[in-house]
């Protein structure tokens, strides 16, 4: 059907905001995700919700049926876990994803990728949509992300735009993520803040997020084979997100300068203990989690702004602000 597409992920925080705005734009819209605990909210806005697991190959041509278009935002998205099965769902179910795509002939195919690819040990500012990612990655979510980035852009070819999308720190209803993380550091007695949280932090509202994806989907023919940063484009520190967090939920810990001396290498053995014992229960701090709180990373957002008429509408923080308000109640 033309102007109908598929959105994978769609129970997550960006899916549901990738679904309004795909409706928004007119878009006939088929949502699938694994659980289908958000179906009534997503059917609200007019869109067709299949609850599947695209890890079965066998239920990808018929979600396809009649499709013009994908956005796939499905993820396997933490930051620890063992690395088949962040291959199985970053890697393997994209590739799988994108054959069928070609097979039947989709026109669009729109990836969400993650800015985690940058992530390293030293301050990354105003990042470019062409910048080297870090070598190595930091962890396997930033490494099957970066393979599936790669694999999705080296598809494109006429009849077929492939983009990606790199949307920074998301915030917003139905977050199960972010937040809820940073709302648990919050309520402890202590805080600890590594380089004394002056590293800077641009969070992206999921509705700007969304409206970037689709402006992707809508731009998909001159832009094809690119990536794109996304962020909300308003670095704010780390301790003034701490402070401004826990005033919001009632929280009161005590700030805790931790250098970097001690916190690499607890980071480490952290990983390396958790690693021998195989433990899937991610430890209290990893390397990848220590590089995103000490270390500044903002984005030049040109690029999104030339190619895809796009700027951010919202403040993330203020978003973020706001639901750490409304879960408070």
């Amino acid at each position: 059907m033309e102007n109908s597409i598929l959105i994978t992920g769609a129970t997550g925080g960006l899916g549901i905001a990738l679904v309004a705005e795909a409706r928004a734009r007119g878009l006939h819209v088929l949502a699938t995700g694994r659980s289908s605990h958000l179906q009534a909210q997503i059917e609200s806005f007019g869109a067709r919700f299949v609850r599947a697991d695209l890890l079965d190959p066998g239920i990808m041509a018929s979600l396809l049926q009649g499709q013009s278009g994908i956005i796939h935002a499905a993820a396997l998205s933490t930051s620890w876990g063992d690395y088949d099965a962040f291959h199985a769902a970053n890697v393997e179910m994209t590739r799988n994803l994108l054959t069928v795509a070609q097979d039947r002939n989709i026109q669009r195919f729109i990836y969400v990728s993650s800015p985690s690819i940058f992530a390293t040990f030293k301050d990354r500012l105003r990042i470019k949509d062409q910048d080297s990612p870090s070598n190595p990655p930091l962890n396997p979510y930033a490494q099957t992300k970066l393979i599936a980035e790669r694999m999705v852009l080296a598809a494109a070819k006429p009849g077929f735009a492939s983009v990606a999308i790199r949307p920074r720190a998301l915030v917003g209803p139905n977050d199960r993520v972010l937040l809820p993380r940073l709302m648990a550091l919050a309520r402890r007695p202590a805080m600890p803040l590594p380089r004394g949280g002056k590293a800077l932090i641009e969070l992206t509202d999921v509705r700007d997020a969304a409206a970037a994806i689709l402006a992707a989907y809508d731009h998909g023919d001159h832009v094809s084979g690119q990536a794109f940063n996304i962020s909300g484009g308003k670095p704010v520190s780390v301790r003034e997100v701490a402070v401004k967090l826990a005033e919001a939920i009632g929280a009161s810990p005590k700030l805790i300068d931790l250098p970097m001396a001690i916190a690499a290498p607890l980071a480490a053995s952290l990983e390396a203990i958790a690693g021998l014992l195989k433990s899937r229960v991610e430890p209290i701090l990893t390397r990848y989690t220590l590089a995103t709180l000490a270390y500044s990373q903002t984005f030049d957002l040109s690029g999104a702004r030339e190619a895809l008429d796009w700027r951010p509408t919202y403040d993330g923080f203020e978003t973020l602000l706001h639901e750490a308000g409304r879960m408070r109640e």
